[in-house]
């Protein structure tokens, strides 16, 4: 097909490499969409590894990184590509052992504060998806992302799918892979590294001359990153008994809403049951609700909602799925945008306000199920819609289980507002979308970090405190796997440009 489309002979056609592909699924039957690259009489170039840009670890030139999630573990690949040694420590546990945590939150109900969901050797996205599709475009290579995660394992397809994908039962190996990277380079991982303040130098200028550990250790270096990820509300804690500036930013907040696969695969191809050559289909719905954005958020099709707390006392959920997407479920946070005038009430908190606000709904979802167990709060969709408790709850795929609740009692009222009103315009964008089949569970409140710690637009450097570069969704400057890389191989670079003065 390729060589008759370029007027070519078969023999002359040398090799066809896929660039992109998509599924086109506006017109009843949908279309599989598949961009190549096509070489007559030559030979492709060849791919090279990314990790052969790295030269090792030069001993006398040490950064610390606090948080070994996607954007520690990219800045430190990149930290080796000029020689940096790179001295990575996280309060959690390696990827393997972080699962048992996991199934004692989802079977027990019980909450380890340092190795979830969120915290742990790959940070939030290992265990909770690993889609890396993002618009960060302009922040550096995604290419280069990609790459490194197919060089670690991760399956080629990542660099064609519109919408890459690896799956949380395989980017935990590939999380693994780029830590065996990072030792075998002259690197340093720490688990169990509860980091609880800086050493600080304090003339002629405030400067972070490293961290310290829960245990009394200090790691001292040349920088460090503070890349703890959005959950870390301890790490923005000490950096206000440090005086280091933070400031409250906006974030969304919201639901799990979970439809059969099914329905979702029925309503966006047009058929039932889907061709089993179709992947399980998705859906993006956003909308404007009194001045307000409101959005479909981490969608998971084929995927399950998991508890997501980080602390005793809270409720939080999130999505996600496997690599093959085969549940018979499909859910996506919906969320809310919030804004500066909505944490009002909690501005006595200064700069947490917002985390504040945010940590206030958690323990409402936590207080409205009453026998202190991860059961979250759930309710159908249109008895949200028409505020009646629903009489039962279909299976979800939530494993802790739920509460038939009234989640109009946990949302404050102007996110419940808007929610309500954006559910029923989503109702009329996708048909079939409304339904009380589907289960809202509650509550989806860690899209992203409400604070964010000011840095230099040249230097990523604090912008009060010399040696200390926030980095990551933690700090604000991210929103996923893939944008958090970025940040991090940026802010990595900023510290081999102007602390080390390498080019």
């Amino acid at each position: 097909m390729v060589a008759a489309e370029l007027g070519c002979s078969d023999d002359a056609l040398t090799s066809v490499r896929p660039v992109r592909r998509s599924i086109d699924a506006r017109s009843r039957f949908p279309v599989v969409r598949l961009v190549v690259d096509a070489f007559v009489n030559e030979e492709p170039p060849v791919v090279t590894s990314e990790v052969d840009r790295c030269l090792g670890a030069d001993p006398r030139k040490r950064v610390v990184i606090v948080g070994a999630g996607p954007a520690g573990y990219f800045a430190a690949l990149e930290l080796l590509t000029y020689g940096i040694t790179p001295i990575i420590l996280d309060r959690g546990k390696d990827v393997r052992a972080r699962r048992r945590d996991l199934r004692a939150i989802q079977q027990d109900g019980v909450v380890n504060p340092h190795s979830n969901y969120c915290f742990g050797e790959g940070g939030a996205g290992t265990y909770s998806d690993g889609k890396l599709y993002t618009r960060s475009h302009k922040r550096g290579s995604i290419a280069s992302v990609l790459q490194l995660l197919v060089d670690h394992g991760a399956t080629p397809d990542i660099l064609v799918d519109t919408h890459p994908h690896i799956g949380s039962n395989k980017l935990w190996a590939v999380v693994q892979a780029i830590r065996e990277t990072i030792l075998r380079l002259g690197g340093e991982v720490h688990f169990d590294a509860h980091v609880t303040g800086f050493a600080m130098h304090t003339s002629p200028e405030r400067r972070v001359a490293g961290v310290i550990c829960a245990s009394g250790t200090e790691v001292l270096g040349d920088a460090v990153i503070l890349a703890t990820g959005h959950s870390a509300r301890d790490v923005i804690d000490m950096c206000v008994e440090h005086d280091v500036a933070i400031e409250a930013k906006p974030f969304a907040l919201g639901v799990r809403i979970e439809h059969a696969q099914a329905l979702v695969d029925e309503i966006q191809y047009h058929q039932s049951p889907r061709d089993p050559h179709l992947p399980a289909s998705s859906y993006k719905l956003v909308c404007q609700s009194n001045r307000r954005g409101v959005f479909s958020f981490c969608m998971c099709p084929g995927g399950l909602i998991v508890p997501a707390a980080t602390s005793p006392g809270e409720i939080v959920v999130n999505g996600m799925s496997m690599s093959r997407r085969d549940s018979p479920f499909a859910n996506s946070g919906t969320v809310v945008a919030v804004e500066e005038d909505d944490w009002q009430e909690f501005t006595q908190h200064g700069a947490r306000a917002a985390l504040e606000y945010q940590a206030s709904v958690e323990r409402a979802a936590f207080a409205a199920t009453g026998d202190g167990s991860q059961r979250a709060p759930a309710q159908r969709l249109v008895d949200y819609l028409d505020g009646r408790v629903s009489a039962t709850i279909p299976r979800t795929s939530y494993i802790p289980g739920h509460s038939s609740v009234d989640l109009r009692a946990i949302l404050p009222a102007p996110v419940d507002a808007r929610l309500r009103a954006a559910i029923v315009e989503f109702g009329r964008m996708m048909p079939g979308y409304l339904t009380n089949e589907a289960v809202m569970v509650g509550v989806e409140s860690r899209t992203s970090s409400p604070v964010r710690i000011p840095r230099d637009t040249a230097t990523r450097e604090h912008t009060h405190v010399r040696g200390l570069f926030p980095c990551g969704e933690g700090a604000g400057y991210a929103g996923g796997i893939v944008s958090a890389a970025l940040d991090g191989q940026n802010v990595a670079t900023s510290i081999a440009q102007h602390v080390f003065r390498q080019s």
